[in-house]
């Protein structure tokens, strides 16, 4: 049986956590801390999980990105640290996977999500929502691409997707991407931490 899971959301200026049981006890929040974030986390980590201690926790998931590099690559070296630690799985959830999952509605069939990158460039993703409802299936995986040619890519689905636009509130997200690591965990899925990667899309110097 499970006991707890934990997820953290740091690819934008906030930081989102999330513990849950998936039964009768779960908790989620959202802080602004910009680039204090580094100096911050581990304070919030702590206060956060209490009362529940980090022996209570089976799996960790995290927002593996596209995102900001520094605050994508501080939350995922949390994650894994904690993985190998605590020698539990650590699942790596892409930030618009979350978003979509979040944003999803009973008549989806495909998610198309598209997020700003720099320089005029867009991050996209499609994502089939599973028919019984037990997750997402990634059909373009995320991407970073013009969006001319973003245009072509929706043009090619001939309208058969809803498109959302992830501008704002991903880290609140970060319950979706705990729910969408608890689908994976049910389906017998126990990443290792050195699995967990952060994807950042573009090359961090000009990001």
């Amino acid at each position: 049986m499970l006991k707890y899971a934990f997820a953290l959301h740091t690819t934008t200026p906030e930081l989102g956590l999330a513990i849950s049981n998936f039964a009768d006890d779960s908790r989620s929040d959202v802080w602004k801390l910009d680039r204090n974030i580094s100096n911050l986390m581990h304070q919030y980590l702590i206060d956060f999980v209490k009362p529940q201690t980090w022996t209570d926790i089976d799996f960790i998931a995290v927002a593996k990105g596209p995102g900001g590099f520094t605050g994508t690559r501080i939350g995922v070296v949390v994650a894994r640290t904690l993985g190998q630690q605590l020698n539990i799985p650590v699942f790596a959830v892409s930030t618009l996977a979350a978003f979509a999952w979040d944003n999803r509605s009973d008549d989806d069939n495909f998610i198309a999500v598209q997020m700003p990158a720099q320089r005029g460039m867009l991050y996209g993703a499609i994502y089939q929502v599973v028919p019984d409802g037990s997750g997402l299936t990634a059909v373009m995986s995320d991407v970073v691409l013009t969006p001319e040619v973003w245009e072509e890519k929706l043009a090619d689905w001939n309208g058969n997707y809803r498109l959302v636009e992830a501008n704002s509130g991903l880290a609140a997200t970060v319950t979706s991407m705990l729910q969408l690591a608890y689908l994976d965990w049910q389906r017998g899925k126990r990443p290792e931490w050195e699995e967990a990667l952060p994807f950042y899309g573009q090359h961090p110097v000009n990001n």
